[in-house]
């Protein structure tokens, strides 16, 4: 079955297999464009996910088990109620890139619609929001220009705030491809040294929150040195002086702009000069940018820079946002932002009568809704009384995250869709509906080149779950809206979008796929990846803008002046920037990624890089514990000493959720202050934090069949192993009574036990029979047993007498060294098995790796870290 990975917004084809007795393989699809067959390590491991494990299997009210007619009849008498006491906007919607867009648009359709409320926002307020403000300032309209060839095409790629190696790294694949046969540059404007920047020929480690100040001054420096299409301009483009005046009073020349950079400035002039002399060039950037209280302002400098040079709808040209998640571009297309209608419309009383008469809606929403961050203070506030939450985990991944649970907390009605059933936001739901995952889900989705793809059911739905858009539909009909809402079908969806995508549109707006409005449950069924916009009587169009015509009222481009803004939160003395992101192998909150036993092992616990002279003047050790603290919350994590961390600055990963660690939840450390006045989109890069090392008195670790949450109060980290659950745990005080502290084990049951008093160490184990069930260590000086051996037990379905022997010991006789932290996880080759081949059969390159261990042969995302450890491992030969 072909199908479409739901991680990133790369959009990569996928094979599903089905054997006949139910296992799943998973395989890139060759013919798919965007990745041509290649998958990335959590790409590879998605069959892996596909487990029953905590799925949320039937409707709940509370947490009580009930019918879909039960469920459904308690949301709409919930909605329905506080509509009629309280108006339209007191109800809201609070929807998610992972949903499909056949989902997202029968929501947006009846809450704005017929609701008649715009507060229905997305998850992609935090991803993609200044982009969009950005694309239609600029633009005219929310179009990315080209496509992924363009990578291919170009002769110089700049990765501005994009750590394309570890977030899309399939692209990065392609791009070094071309880099390999055609000699592309690449340069990377990022404060960290990420993976990205193994492979660049220059990286400008520029300080946090300057990319629009070194972008203006490139502005300055390419007008001044006779690198201005004048032709492009005159006839394209409106705004070049004003853009121009304001980028040489920012950045009026090299020194200037090295000085408020941080950079050296024979860095920035090298810089400029190639972007000078390079006509094909591609801007590609990422969340570094869009994630700022000026990321919109930022995306027009980039813009800006295309259009003063013309370098945009040709072959290799333009700039180019990569999207964070797998169906971003598809919700904006049916208006998922609180600021949109539909089909790319806006509230003008043009659009709200055009969209009203295609829907025969009757109160179709004449203003935007709330953005998201203004949408939960709104709940707080109890202004907003009751809202739905689809496919997403606000409770984490939201700034403030505490002012967000305090407000679901107070919420007089939570929904939540999800196909998982315990999440940190579905703890506080009244209602739970069960959404079906991603091998039962049947639609399409919009990739970052404007690629829209099918996603294909290849399983039965579990338990009772059913398509997010069925469950809207179900209460749309209740609410009395049923001929609004016919559909039997995600294809009928399907046509009535498109069909609005081409209403009285006439070439006026840059979303438009009517050529497919007409197609019918065998053309849905079949429909391969294609390209918008694909217009009535005409052929998918894969490059935009190539005629020199923009979709603003006249036809032209908007130079847009902007001048670069200081840091929005002030930085006390003695404070880390702390900037957060995403990991090579996980995905968002974890739900998915969580599961697979193999993403879990490269990165098995939260954290928090920083530089050696940092860390040195923090007494902060590498692999021990810190607290990081900062205005609205405080969070532990494990210490990584490194010098890709810039001075003055620190990084923690986003995913880690409550269930899945004690106390590193990002969204709790984030504040909700800063914000970018036109996009809403919060600054997620910039906080400032205290960093101070925590010492526990004590460490352990737990060894489990089933997830287990510790209750000691100090720090746990759990993943995923084969068979069971890793939990790694430290505490101050006395080491806690094993029942008090990790439910579900009573101490009275393990069958084997060691107590050192006189050390502070403990050591017991759970049986069934010859089963390994659990087992805990527990040392007061740190010394505790390797886990790769002792997690391997749990997938046997019993103990031999050996391994039975050393079970306590943590390790029996004859064992292999343990594989270590892994750091290939498509072939799950560890450190230790690395390092001991790189010692044993003299190996000198990646490519000899790759040929004796498979590492690095699928996805390449490991590559940077595998190049690392061979320069370590051959040092220390020499020494």
């Amino acid at each position: 079955m072909k199908t479409t990975c739901p991680y990133c917004g790369v959009g990569c084809g996928v094979i599903a297999r089905v054997s006949a007795d139910g296992a799943v393989t998973v395989r890139g699809d060759a013919d798919h464009p965007a990745n041509r067959g290649r998958l990335c390590s959590k790409g590879s491991a998605l069959a892996d996910t596909l487990v029953p494990d905590g799925r949320l299997l039937h409707p709940e009210i509370g947490d009580k088990r009930v019918s879909w007619d039960e469920a459904l009849d308690e949301v709409v008498r919930r909605f329905s109620d506080t509509i009629a006491k309280h108006g339209p906007d007191s109800v809201a919607f609070y929807v998610s890139g992972q949903l499909l867009t056949e989902d997202y648009y029968v929501a947006n359709k009846l809450m704005k619609g017929f609701i008649g409320s715009a507060n229905i926002d997305t998850n992609s307020r935090l991803c993609m929001a200044s982009s969009v403000v950005g694309h239609k300032r600029g633009l005219g309209a929310d179009a990315v220009p080209g496509s992924y060839e363009d990578f291919e095409c170009a002769d110089l790629v700049v990765l501005v705030g994009s750590n394309l190696a570890w977030c899309h790294p399939v692209l990065n694949q392609r791009l070094l491809a071309a880099r390999a046969e055609r000699g592309t540059r690449v340069v990377v404007v990022d404060p960290r040294r990420t993976d990205c920047v193994d492979a660049a020929d220059r990286h400008l480690a520029l300080k946090a929150g300057t990319d629009a100040l070194l972008f203006n001054g490139l502005l300055a420096y390419l007008d001044s040195n006779g690198h201005r299409d004048a032709g492009f301009i005159a006839a394209h483009a409106e705004g070049a002086e004003e853009a121009l005046a304001a980028a040489r009073a920012d950045g009026p020349d090299i020194a200037t702009v090295a000085r408020r950079c941080g950079l050296a400035e024979a860095e920035v002039a090298a810089f400029y000069a190639e972007f000078a002399a390079t006509d094909r060039v591609v801007t590609v950037y990422s969340q570094g940018v869009n994630q700022s209280s000026q990321g919109s302002d930022t995306v027009n400098t980039i813009l800006n820079l295309h259009f003063l040079t013309g370098r945009i709808g040709r072959p290799g040209c333009g700039p180019f946002s990569v999207t964070g998640q797998p169906n971003a571009m598809g919700g904006r297309e049916v208006g998922g932002l609180a600021n949109q209608l539909a089909a790319h419309m806006g509230f003008t009383e043009t659009e709200v009568d055009r969209v009203g008469r295609f829907w025969n809606a009757p109160r179709v929403a004449a203003k935007p809704g709330l953005k998201a961050v203004d949408l939960f203070r709104a709940i707080e506030a109890g202004t907003v009384k009751a809202v739905w939450i689809m496919a997403t985990n606000p409770a984490v991944s939201m700034p403030d995250a505490g002012r967000v649970r305090r407000a679901l907390e107070r919420c007089e009605t939570v929904v939540v869709s999800d196909c998982i059933r315990d999440t940190d936001t579905g703890r506080f739901a009244h209602i739970r509906l069960p959404a079906r995952g991603w091998s039962e889900k049947d639609g399409t989705v919009t990739n970052s080149d404007r690629t829209i793809s099918r996603q294909r059911a290849f399983k039965t739905e579990a338990g009772e779950a059913r398509a997010d858009w069925w469950i809207v539909t179900q209460v749309a009909r209740r609410m009395g809206f049923a001929e609004a809402f016919p559909y039997e079908s995600a294809a009928a969806v399907f046509r009535e979008h498109a069909a609005l995508s081409d209403f009285e549109n006439d070439g006026t707006r840059a979303f438009d796929i009517g050529a497919l409005s007409g197609l019918d449950e065998a053309g849905y069924d079949a429909l391969a990846p294609f390209p918008w916009p694909w217009r009535a009587g005409g052929e998918p169009q894969k490059r935009l803008f190539g005629d020199g015509r923009f979709f603003t009222a006249d036809g032209r481009a908007r130079m847009l002046p902007v001048t670069a803004k200081a840091l929005p939160r002030s930085l006390p003395d003695g404070a880390l920037l702390l900037n957060t992101g995403r990991l090579r192998d996980q995905w968002h909150t974890m739900t998915r990624t969580g599961l697979s036993a193999r993403l879990s092992a490269h990165a098995p616990e939260p954290r928090l890089d920083v530089n050696p002279a940092d860390a040195l003047a923090r007494g902060l050790v590498d692999g021990g514990l810190a607290r990081i603290t900062t205005v609205v919350g405080e969070a532990l994590a494990r210490v990584r000493v490194t010098d890709a961390q810039g001075e003055g600055t620190a990084f923690l990963p986003m995913h880690w959720t409550d269930r899945f660690t004690g106390a590193c939840v990002i969204g709790r450390l984030v504040d909700d202050e800063a914000v970018d006045p036109l996009s809403g989109q919060p600054d997620l890069k910039r906080m400032p934090a205290t960093v101070l090392p925590w010492r526990p008195d004590w460490t352990a670790f737990l060894l489990v069949r089933h997830a287990v949450e510790p209750g000691h109060g100090g720090y746990w980290a759990r993943r995923a192993v084969a068979g069971g659950h890793l939990v790694e745990m430290a505490g101050t005080g006395a080491i806690p009574a094993v029942e008090s502290w990790l439910p579900g084990l009573d101490p009275a049951e393990a069958v084997v036990e060691f107590r050192d008093e006189a050390r502070g160490g403990l050591r017991m184990a759970w049986m069934k029979g010859d089963r390994l069930e659990a087992c805990l260590f527990v040392a007061a000086d740190g010394r505790l047993p390797p886990r790769g051996w002792l997690a391997g037990l749990l997938e046997a379905d019993g103990l031999e007498d050996g391994a039975r022997a050393g079970l306590l010991a943590g390790r029996a006789p004859g064992v292999p060294a343990d594989e270590g932290q892994i750091v290939c996880a498509c072939f799950s080759v560890g450190i230790n098995r690395l390092v001991g081949a790189i010692r044993d059969r003299r190996l000198t390159s990646v490519a000899e790796i790759g040929a004796a261990l498979k590492a690095g042969t699928n996805c390449g995302s490991c590559v940077p870290e595998l190049k690392e450890v061979l320069r370590h491992a051959q040092q220390r030969e020499v020494a």
